[in-house]
């Protein structure tokens, strides 16, 4: 599969100088990194989420593999976990291959994984997360995990371990990325009061604290299911806590404060 760029020059600039100075302008020039095992960042359009997700890839180490978890905005998957396991991955800043290695690891793990790679062709929230960390490094490979809405805390589980067992059978520094925007479409007062609570339970570590809270508070956090099981494979790769590095709403960008959508970038060590 040679996947083309869906949102490049809509989420973000589809020309590779402009790219590289937008992105410029939302990371670290001095980062002070960690290693971590995981991180979360947002999906949207590069002016609004742009800064947390330039601000989270800057404060961490950044390995040569990624496992990308994220939600399926789009109907039409064949499972609850659909995975691309060869080829390559377009942007604007160059060709990403996949780590057919760690994909076939993961694949193998659990039946709940089918490989599928139409439910990846018109999917945004992992292709955003590409341009930030080729800004950083060249030479990366990844494993794309597009996550359905019906998935179930079992089922992330059972895909959070399948994740960390793969991860270590790999025998590489592998970092997760979780792909998820916060609350939708409401004021920033109920924004920041919800989006405070998934939060919460993201830096207690805590994946069914997450999964119930965002349920039962009807917090409109779109990646949560990919967060949750980001959670369960962090701890199982011995995660030791998990870091806010920075929360803004897109009516920080705007003005608009009144229809706001939030965005979290967190780091798991």
């Amino acid at each position: 599969m040679k996947r083309k760029p869906a949102v490049a020059g809509y989420f973000y600039p589809g020309e590779a100088v402009s790219l590289r100075r937008a992105i410029e302008k939302m990371v670290d020039p001095e980062p002070r990194r960690v290693k971590a095992v995981a991180v979360v960042s947002p999906h949207a359009g590069f002016e609004y989420s742009g800064p947390v997700a330039g601000a989270v890839f800057s404060s961490v180490e950044l390995p040569e593999t990624y496992v990308l978890l994220g939600p399926a905005h789009r109907a039409g998957m064949r499972s609850s976990f659909a995975i691309v396991r060869t080829g390559e991955w377009m942007t604007p800043l160059g060709s990403v291959p996949i780590a057919t290695d760690l994909a076939d690891l993961i694949l193998g793990g659990s039946a709940l994984i089918n490989e599928d790679e139409q439910a990846h062709l018109g999917e945004h929230s992992l292709e955003v997360q590409l341009p930030f960390i080729q800004y950083f490094k060249k030479d990366i490979s990844i494993v794309p995990l597009c996550i359905s809405y019906s998935a179930s805390l079992q089922e992330l589980e059972e895909l959070g371990n399948t994740v960390s067992n793969a991860v270590k059978a790999a025998k590489r520094d592998v970092l997760i990325v979780a792909s998820t925007d916060m609350s939708h479409y409401v004021s920033q007062k109920e924004a920041e009061k919800k989006d405070s609570l998934a939060i919460k339970k993201v830096l207690e570590l805590d994946a069914p604290g997450l999964y119930e809270t965002v349920q039962k508070e009807d917090i409109s956090m779109c990646g949560f299911q990919p967060t949750t099981a980001a959670i369960f494979a962090a701890n199982k790769l011995g995660a030791r806590k998990a870091e806010l590095i920075k929360y803004q709403t897109s009516g920080d960008r705007t003005g608009d404060y009144l229809e706001v959508v939030g965005y979290a970038g967190i780091r798991i060590i």
